[in-house]
């Protein structure tokens, strides 16, 4: 099954397009373009976050809310901030991305990255994959 997704690089460029068997372990992954069906193979590490999307419009005249509270808890809550210094607040779905404390595991270890659930149910991402080579702090709200 192939899943709607927009992907975004660390050099700012953004592909829309549909992804098809996705594995956190994937060096590389397969995109075929949504509107020009031409398929690239991208370096996960290329990569800035893989936005899993309901559609790949959205609504310009919607404005995300980032606030905890609005939408039942779906894990811990997270605070992440990008090397190109964006920053998104969402819901961690599984295992901290770290082994001790707030210190992300090195490039090249095994996890990739980590799936983290928008704090906006009515948001166009449904999940994000947010690779972890482009992060330079996720901070555990209590």
């Amino acid at each position: 099954m192939s899943e709607k997704v927009v992907a975004r690089f660390n050099d700012g460029r953004i592909i829309k397009g549909y992804l098809k068997d996705f594995s956190v372990d994937n060096e590389v992954l397969i995109l075929q373009e949504a509107e020009k069906k031409k398929k690239h193979s991208i370096p996960v590490e290329d990569l800035k976050a893989l936005f899993f999307v309901r559609s790949f419009e959205g609504d310009s005249e919607y404005r995300e809310r980032k606030a905890y509270g609005i939408r039942k808890s779906t894990g811990r809550k997270v605070y992440v901030k990008f090397k190109d210094g964006e920053s998104m607040t969402g819901f961690l779905e599984g295992d901290f991305p770290w082994d001790k404390g707030f210190f992300l595991r090195k490039q090249g270890e095994e996890n990739k990255g980590f799936f983290m659930i928008p704090t906006d149910s009515e948001s166009n991402n449904i999940k994000i994959f947010i690779v972890g080579s482009s992060v330079i702090d996720i901070t555990s709200i209590p």
